[in-house]
């Protein structure tokens, strides 16, 4: 169990079957510290160390390592960036819907299909308690809350958008320019002049 643990703990928590395998760790040994509750799977095949670096957006950590396709997105993206109230109970991730289906034990994801081209537009590599992440960029992930505004509420777009101006460094150029190639330009105009106007 300790060559486990150690093991482990020099990957930053995280370890595939195969590597735990070739590092000369025993199936045995696996199942046993699963049951243990030691480590926990994260997917088939993707283990991490319980109680490792459990810290804030640890979860979005665990998510991103699970998948290097999938992308933090909606609610999750706006609460990474400190612009919502809400705390959502489960993970909002983008994936490609030209892709496979992708099925995770923990923690529980909501998954969006995005078109290839707007799945690659405006992913950043960012930090993270544990690790990185892959999200989307403030600006994008407004566009994205109003061309999903129907499936999560068009008052969350809003608040993302209201919590938006009230930064004090807003690039409004760049917002427009991502609501146009989301196809929401004509939707978030109006909602943008009344807000700047205010």
């Amino acid at each position: 169990m300790d060559k486990l643990v150690k093991f482990l703990k020099q990957n930053k928590g995280y370890a595939r079957s195969k590597d735990l395998v070739a590092a000369g760790i025993y199936t045995r040994n696996i199942a046993k510290a699963l049951a243990d509750k030691v480590i926990s799977k994260i997917k088939p095949g993707l283990y991490k160390l319980s109680n490792y670096n459990v810290r804030e957006n640890s979860g979005l950590v665990d998510v991103c390592n699970a998948n290097p396709s999938i992308v933090i997105c909606l609610i999750s993206a706006l609460e990474y960036y400190g612009m919502t109230l809400q705390n959502p109970s489960v993970i909002y991730a983008a994936i490609p819907n030209s892709g496979r289906k992708i099925t995770l034990s923990y923690p529980p994801v909501n998954f969006f299909y995005f078109s290839k081209r707007l799945h690659e537009l405006g992913i950043i590599k960012a930090s993270a308690a544990g690790g990185a992440i892959r999200v989307y960029e403030l600006e994008k992930t407004i566009c994205d809350l109003f061309r999903f505004r129907k499936k999560i509420g068009e008052d969350i777009a809003i608040e993302g958008l209201k919590n938006y101006i009230r930064k004090n460094k807003y690039d409004i150029g760049k917002l427009l320019d991502y609501a146009a190639k989301c196809r929401v330009k004509n939707i978030i105009t109006p909602y943008l002049k009344a807000l700047v106007e205010q």
